[in-house]
């Protein structure tokens, strides 16, 4: 197993828990739940839920790329909303990232999710042996 760390200006990492942005295991990444904290000021983004999808998306991004994957690697992802009248925001954004992509994908209304966050996202992405 390999823990993935991406650049913590890209990225937002969380120190002093028990935390790896992904691990890489039998050829595929797991990645962490990413929130839309922002990666410089370590706070969840201004804005509503387009804000935050995008910088969700963008934070995820970044753990692919530390891993060398990118979203067509991506096989599965599971989505988590705070509020579910906000899917269809946020299934728009998150195409729009995900280009020709279309991994198989979960979506769930929870209680609550870290710092209020409105949605956060992890993914499963197949690595290519190198």
């Amino acid at each position: 197993m390999f823990n993935i760390r991406a650049s913590r200006s890209l990225c937002p990492f969380v120190t002093g828990t028990a935390y790896s942005q992904g691990i890489i295991a039998n050829g595929f990444l797991y990645t962490a739940g990413q929130i839309p904290l922002d990666p410089v000021a370590g706070k969840i983004v201004d804005g509503g839920i387009v804000e935050q999808t995008d910088r969700v998306m963008e934070n995820l991004q970044e753990v692919l790329r530390a891993a060398g994957a990118s979203w067509s690697d991506v096989v599965k992802t599971t989505v988590y909303l705070h509020d579910l009248a906000h899917f269809p925001t946020v299934i728009e954004i998150y195409g729009k990232w995900l280009g020709d992509a279309r991994p198989a994908r979960s979506t769930v209304q929870v209680r609550g999710l870290p710092r209020g966050a409105l949605v956060e996202i992890d993914a499963i992405a197949v690595i290519a042996s190198k």
